[in-house]
């Protein structure tokens, strides 16, 4: 015969055995993400990131949409100082309508390849003016960016450059309100205020300049490129 459970103390309910007791095991502590997790979110919120800091900074957006100037859109409106040979101590480019189309030859002497561009579109401007023909009508004006000021005259007069330049030391100009994210640029400008052709590059050459000059003179956008 099996013993059975002794009851405990004062008649009450039996004990059960101490075998039949849950056992306490150590607490698990809550597992932490892993790191490699954290890692992955911090790189793809950095690229993303990227992406949409350099889709905004180089779009060229169409008139209206509130993004970079485009093609058959308002120029944008600026005034700086002139820090060019020619032209008063300011250097103002409107959306407005003016007397005269414009031509907007953009560079710096930290960009090496303004250095090989610029002075023969410089020669090109002086042979114009000097021959005082339709072509000296056209006005020219030089934005150069990211330029200490002393750097800036020097290049300037090493390249034979006889037209105002407008000042952009913090790159306003040429980054803020155009959007572009180096140089050389060129844009040239009708007299009604809009934009008929923007030049991305080193691409431009004294004929060139001068076809699309003559292009703005006719009122007209030049057909190659935006």
């Amino acid at each position: 015969m099996t013993d059975a459970p002794t009851g405990g103390a004062a008649g009450g309910p039996p004990e059960p055995p101490s075998s039949l007791q849950p056992p306490v095991g150590p607490e698990v502590a809550p597992r932490k993400p892993r790191k490699i997790f954290l890692v992955v979110g911090v790189v793809l919120a950095v690229v993303l990131g990227i992406f949409l800091f350099t889709g905004l900074g180089t779009s060229q957006g169409t008139p209206g949409s509130g993004s970079a100037p485009g093609v058959g859109g308002p120029v944008p409106s600026f005034s700086r100082e002139n820090i060019g040979p020619r032209g008063g101590s300011t250097v103002t480019v409107s959306s407005a309508k003016g007397p005269e189309p414009t031509v907007l030859l953009f560079f710096g002497n930290w960009c090496p390849s303004c250095h090989q561009e610029l002075p023969p579109l410089a020669a090109a401007v002086r042979a114009q003016d000097k021959a005082g023909g339709a072509l000296s009508h056209v006005r020219v004006v030089g934005v150069d960016s990211l330029d200490k000021v002393s750097a800036a005259e020097s290049f300037i007069r090493s390249k034979g450059v006889t037209f105002p330049v407008a000042y952009d030391p913090d790159a306003t100009v040429t980054s803020g309100l155009f959007y572009f994210t180096g140089d050389p640029y060129a844009v040239f400008v009708k007299a009604d205020g809009t934009i008929a052709k923007i030049v991305p590059g080193d691409v431009l050459t004294p004929s060139m300049l001068t076809a699309d000059e003559r292009a703005l003179l006719m009122g007209s956008a030049t057909p190659s490129g935006t």
